[in-house]
């Protein structure tokens, strides 16, 4: 079994920057997608990011605009999402995914395995 496991999140004033980091353990793991989701109190799951684990091409939601980025470090099994010029609007759970089947997708449903989320909140 895998395990997901992000850390973090915050509380951060607007303007200010965070990196998110999602550790993945468990059986042998080679994810062919890492991925970062978030959602925030009554909206639909979001995509936000996401890597190819084989390479580092990478894939963005439209709202990013340049501010987060996504990054990895493939012998710590590790995934991270740095977000600079953090806007409230920003505030939500941010939920680390691992998809293993090659074929991006934005769509939540076609990721194999999730961490249990970390909170980011951006105060204006």
């Amino acid at each position: 079994q895998v395990q997901l496991v992000e850390s973090g999140g915050g509380l951060v004033q607007a303007g200010g920057s965070l990196t998110l980091s999602c550790a993945a353990s468990g059986r042998t793991f080679t994810p062919a997608y890492m991925g970062w989701f978030r959602q925030a109190p009554g909206k639909d799951r979001e995509f936000v990011a996401a890597i190819r684990w084989s390479s580092s091409a990478s894939w963005y939601g439209d709202f990013v605009n340049g501010r987060f980025t996504i990054f990895k470090n493939n012998a710590k099994n590790t995934v991270y999402l740095k977000m600079n010029n953090l806007e409230p609007e920003d505030t939500a759970v941010y939920y680390c995914a691992a998809r293993l089947v090659v074929g991006f997708t934005t769509e939540s449903n076609n990721y194999d395995y999730w961490g249990q989320g970390t909170q980011v909140t951006v105060s204006s």
